[in-house]
């Protein structure tokens, strides 16, 4: 894995059950850096996600993840694994039964943190991130769907991770929220964290273009120059 490396992928196959979905992928990306992932419904990203996150199995190939070896992982070592990765869904997760700042603690206490000024230090400092500061005493069916995904990046960033996994994070909002859920997820690549984004929402390549892979035909390519459908 070379110094700026935080994914590399080499002939890599993936499953879901015994279903080959992917073969033959071959995937780098660096520190820093903000990757789209496309293609249809089915083709393979959520697979693809789950496979770095090490919720499907490694099979085939090399896969190296923010230090870790994929194919050596055992089981005992997956919740470190995900503490260097921050995960965001299209429909938030939140648990709709605590405020913000509960779902926020419950993240941290499940992975470790004790301490009581440090968890309120930390959820304030996420929260002021995403631009959330004054929202942390509402329960989620207060907010809008933006603000709610929101949360969900600002969940995603408590424990400081090296890699953003967003699977279809704009999938549920209008354009407008969009554009500001994609300056965020922008702003994070550019404090050093690397962010892999599979989406079907193209409209929003113009303006915010980046190095794009499309999962299509059991493979994954390079997508050069503009976008075509």
């Amino acid at each position: 894995m070379s110094l700026d490396s935080i994914i590399e992928l080499e002939n890599v196959s993936v499953f879901q059950r015994e279903i080959l979905v992917l073969s033959g992928v071959y995937i780098t990306i660096n520190k820093g850096e903000f990757v789209y992932l496309i293609g249809k419904t089915g083709s393979g990203k959520s697979s693809l996600l789950q496979t770095i996150y090490a919720d499907l199995p490694m099979k085939g190939g090399v896969a190296k993840v923010a230090g870790f070896d994929l194919r050596l992982i055992k089981n005992k070592e997956i919740p470190y694994l995900r503490r260097k990765l921050g995960i965001i869904f299209q429909d938030f997760q939140l648990l709709i039964d605590r405020s913000v700042t509960d779902n926020l603690l419950f993240v941290l206490r499940a992975t470790g943190w004790k301490d009581k000024r440090q968890t309120e230090a930390r959820i304030n400092e996420v929260l002021d991130k995403v631009g959330l500061a004054t929202k942390g005493f509402k329960m989620p069916h207060q907010l809008s769907g933006g603000e709610q995904q929101r949360v969900a990046i600002a969940r995603a960033l408590l424990n400081d991770p090296d890699i953003i996994l967003a699977d279809e994070p704009t999938g549920n909002l209008d354009p407008e929220t969009s554009k500001g859920i994609m300056k965020l997820l922008f702003d994070i690549s550019k404090t050093g964290r690397s962010v892999l984004m599979a989406t079907h929402n193209y409209s929003l390549f113009e303006e915010f273009p980046s190095r794009t892979l499309k999962c299509e035909n059991g493979s994954v390519i390079p997508v050069n120059g503009s976008v075509q459908f």
